[in-house]
């Protein structure tokens, strides 16, 4: 879950102008922010020292090429508690797999994502680079994404890069409750507006608020959007640790991202978080029993 470029630069002024920002898009709307509790896709705040949800990072990198589909059934088969996947617009606006701002890392192809319309993705070749094995994996679009996801009952945090439109975010919402996954997925965003596009559309959807680095009070930034939780870059959890007791009291949810040692999965747990994006979801599936059995 590497954080997008401009907000890995917004100082905690502009947090706090987006969030209002956000809170007037809601206002218009007429609906005010949810209140509903994360119990219910997350769980109960861990303690320090328990064992934090596991989200297999870009749909489970570790087992095929990330975002694509392969990878997604991987993951869920291997029964890992959730899959994270980044989803951004084409040209024609519609949401395909993919995590950077142009497609030249991942697939054969080259230039920005948002200058290349569906028809022209899904030419591409996203597995070939990874291995041979994968020749012809097309990037999957949000639909296909959340069609194996409903079949094999999983969970999932939709992360959704830059900045959505209202009929996106609500042709997304319309799609995860049309397969009853209103209660299995959240969506998250570094965008306060995004959030607050889908949550005019839906007040089931669980929605977290992705921070790179912690605003003031960090509680009122995640209630002042209608988040059920943050996710965080643990270098942040490890300047401010007290917070994840703060997001707790206020019945919040905290997922770090992205840890990938025995080192940081401790430093993590020692604090109580309660999710985990790894790109090796396996591995600290192993380390947890570990954990669990001394």
């Amino acid at each position: 879950m590497t954080p997008e470029r401009p907000a890995d630069r917004l100082p905690a002024l502009l947090i706090v102008c987006a969030l209002a920002a956000a809170s007037m898009v809601i206002a218009l709307a007429g609906v005010s922010p949810a209140r509903v509790s994360a119990v219910e896709l997350m769980g109960a705040e861990r303690t320090p020292g328990e064992a934090a949800f596991i989200a297999a990072h870009r749909g489970g990198s570790a087992m095929a090429p990330e975002n694509t589909l392969p990878a997604v059934r991987a993951a869920l088969v291997s029964g890992f508690d959730y899959v994270e996947v980044d989803l951004a617009l084409t040209a024609d606006g519609v949401p395909v797999l993919m995590h950077d701002r142009t497609v030249n890392r991942t697939t054969d192809g080259t230039g920005p994502l948002a200058a290349l319309t569906l028809a022209e993705v899904r030419r591409l070749d996203a597995g070939a680079s990874y291995s041979a094995a994968f020749a012809g994996t097309s990037v999957p679009t949000a639909t296909e994404f959340l069609d194996v996801l409903a079949r094999l009952d999983g969970k999932a945090i939709l992360d959704l890069k830059g900045v959505w439109t209202p009929e996106a975010a609500a042709t997304l919402v319309d799609e995860v409750a049309a397969r009853g996954l209103e209660r299995q997925v959240a969506v998250a965003s570094f965008d306060a507006r995004t959030l607050a596009y889908v949550q005019t559309h839906s007040r089931v959807i669980s929605r977290l608020l992705i921070l790179k680095s912690l605003p003031a009070d960090v509680v009122d930034a995640a209630l002042g959007v209608g988040a059920r939780g943050i996710v965080v870059d643990r270098s942040a959890l490890k300047a401010h640790p007290d917070a994840v007791d703060d997001l707790h009291a206020a019945g919040l949810r905290v997922v770090a991202y992205t840890l990938n040692s025995d080192r940081q999965w401790d430093a993590a747990t020692t604090l109580g978080v309660d999710g985990i994006v790894t790109d090796d979801p396996g591995l600290l599936q192993h380390w947890q029993r570990g954990l669990a059995s001394d």
